[in-house]
């Protein structure tokens, strides 16, 4: 089936991601297409990625990784960043994260959620080995889809105290190998990169490759298709 344009008939969007730099893996490139044309888009982080640096603990991870994701989200016009502050590496698919998440649902009122890529691996169906995907990633990813009911239902978690949200149209999810909808990001590649760059620290442990060499490398993965366009792909639901 050929591919369709994502829809552009919402106003407000809310990013959710388990870690800092889980969204410039790809998602930025979007994100920046989204607030160059007018849209609102905030970031909402489970964790603050405090158990991602090797050698750091995690009382000065868990500050630096929040500060590099601030300044990350700017880059691509976004100010609206918070952060549930669950425990990095612990989230468990369960009541616990639906109600965090629910919660930030009805505070921030998106039409659109977007989270990222949560299936079991991250290689293309039927390749052994295979690259097994984040718990975090996996955790999280049915929550959100899960947690969008839970915002708009009054029943579920009543001692929430903000007021229902029943005003999620679509809810996106990132993909990478066979996309039902894609959305053009010719033009917002370099801002991509400049959004991951931002995480400085962080890539520095990964490789000793320059950042910025790093960062192009990501972005090149995550957006360039075979056509030689640019392009961030997600599968659909409804709100």
């Amino acid at each position: 089936m050929p591919t369709q344009p994502m829809p552009a008939d919402w106003q407000r969007a809310l990013v959710v991601a388990a870690h800092p730099d889980d969204i410039e893996y790809g998602l930025a490139a979007a994100v920046a297409a989204w607030t160059s044309s007018g849209k609102d888009v905030h970031y909402l982080l489970a964790t603050r990625g405090e158990a991602g640096m090797a050698g750091v603990p995690p009382e000065e991870a868990g500050p630096l990784r929040e500060e590099e994701e601030r300044r990350s989200a700017a880059v691509v016009g976004v100010t609206e960043v918070e952060f549930l502050g669950l425990r990095d590496g612990q989230l468990v698919e369960g009541l616990d994260l639906r109600r965090a998440l629910a919660g930030a649902i009805r505070r921030h009122r998106p039409e659109l959620v977007v989270t990222g890529y949560f299936g079991a691996t991250w290689s293309p169906p039927g390749v052994s080995p295979s690259y097994v995907n984040s718990a975090d990633h996996r955790a999280l990813g049915q929550g959100v889809l899960d947690a969008v009911a839970d915002a708009g239902n009054e029943w579920i978690f009543p001692e929430l105290t903000e007021e229902p949200w029943r005003g999620v149209q679509y809810i996106a999810v990132q993909e990478m190998t066979d996309p039902a909808h894609v959305l053009d990001v010719a033009e917002h590649v370099d801002a991509a990169v400049a959004s991951l760059c931002e995480h400085r620290r962080y890539l520095e442990l990964l490789s000793k490759d320059p950042v910025e060499e790093q960062a192009r490398q990501v972005i090149d993965m995550g957006t360039l298709a075979e056509d030689g366009g640019r392009r961030v792909g997600f599968n659909l639901y409804w709100g």
